[in-house]
């Protein structure tokens, strides 16, 4: 990598914060950059500070109403609609200044891609990807992964593809580019028939017009590693070779994992690494700009400072050992916050995320998702469902 990457970080994307219970605590963004910075991925980067996103940034993807509710919502005492103050995106202090300053995360990301002074950046803190137009929904207010994106379309970058990697569908991102062909949105999530929101099916292929422009991987619950990476390099390879982008942007949730509390992909933080090592990949040999967000993940302490860690490291090109042990400062510290909670030892899960390439049979239950994607949507892209060579 010839230039150096931007990392987005500060604290104060811990203002992001939906209260008590609530599974989306800040606590996994503190402890994957301590993590981080105990393991030396970070040394010598300089961190660039988020600055709020305006209105109008916002307004790029967000309706004027709903900005108007946002920031009315904590002082409103009454049901100010657009899916606020529901369980899943309860009203909080500051909530328009958190959110803002999520989505300025990443538009500081994106313009040090449009610039030319960087060619890959990461925001952790990003990735909040179900927030609609005029509502909010799963956890997310704004939609900084929509709003970077649309950014970049107006600062002149022709062709983007977005990836998502979440457990859940990437609904509000496709929501906003369904009639975009400039747009090529894929997401591979656990499928909708046993997860909210209950979209993302193979057949939502983008509107008219714009038909191939969106692609669901939907995987049977229990996927493990081998065969959701399996799903992955029998679609998304094929399809950003045809569609040919300047900029990749990743939704790195890691929800996928076996422990997860709020969905039942198998992954381990081993199919993790290999994910992001396998976006890496494909930027390197087809020169891609990379953006990768953060997302979803809800084991706090075992699993989300070490995934994210280790895609830290991928994007920065200082790849973490896997076998290397946990660094005694980071699990006291973790220790204080959960003093009942078992720890890992290392950066593994001793799991192995090599996979069988698809070679157009069936022998494996994501196999029937594989097909069903690749005959929905390769033949708009001109490439053979059926030809596991395309």
């Amino acid at each position: 990598m010839g230039k150096p990457a931007a990392v987005v970080w500060d604290r104060s994307f811990l203002g992001y914060d939906l209260g008590g219970d609530h599974p989306l605590n800040p606590v996994r963004l503190d402890l994957t950059v301590r993590l981080a910075t105990a393991l030396g991925v970070l040394d010598g980067v300089d961190l660039r500070v988020p600055e709020p996103a305006s209105e109008e940034e916002i307004e790029l993807v967000h309706m004027p109403g709903y900005l108007s509710a946002v920031q009315a919502a904590p002082t409103a005492g009454w049901d100010v609609g657009h899916g606020l103050g529901t369980p899943d995106n309860p009203v909080f202090e500051r909530m328009h200044e958190a959110s803002a300053l999520v989505v300025g995360g990443s538009l500081v990301a994106a313009r040090a891609i449009a610039s030319g002074e960087v060619d890959r950046a990461v925001n952790i803190a990003g990735g909040l990807h179900h927030a609609m137009p005029d509502s909010a929904a799963g956890f997310c207010v704004y939609n900084d992964c929509a709003v970077a994106i649309e950014w970049l379309l107006r600062s002149g970058v022709e062709r983007i593809a977005y990836v998502d990697v979440d457990v859940h569908h990437g609904d509000g991102v496709q929501t906003a580019f369904w009639d975009d062909p400039r747009v090529l949105t894929v997401s591979l999530h656990q499928h909708p028939m046993s997860l909210w929101p209950g979209t993302g099916w193979a057949d939502e292929v983008g509107g008219a017009g714009a038909e191939g422009s969106a692609v669901n991987v939907p995987l049977p619950a229990g996927t493990r590693d081998g065969s959701w990476m399996r799903a992955f390099h029998a679609t998304v390879p094929s399809l950003l070779r045809a569609f040919r982008p300047q900029v990749l942007v990743t939704q790195c949730g890691v929800d996928t994992h076996k422990e997860d509390p709020l969905a039942d992909l198998s992954l381990s933080v081993d199919g993790h690494r290999a994910i992001y090592q396998a976006f890496r990949d494909l930027v390197n040999e087809h020169g891609y700009k990379w953006l990768a967000l953060g997302g979803g993940g809800y084991e706090l302490l075992r699993v989300v400072p070490r995934s994210w860690t280790h895609l830290l490291a991928t994007v920065l090109d200082r790849d973490v050992d896997p076998n290397r042990p946990l660094p005694a400062d980071w699990v006291a510290h973790a220790t204080r916050i959960a003093p009942e909670w078992p720890l890992p030892a290392s950066m593994t899960d001793g799991c192995d995320a090599g996979y069988q390439p698809w070679g157009g049979d069936a022998e494996e239950p994501v196999d029937k998702a594989i097909r069903e994607t690749r005959r929905a949507v390769f033949p708009l892209h001109g490439l053979d469902p059926d030809d596991p060579r395309d």
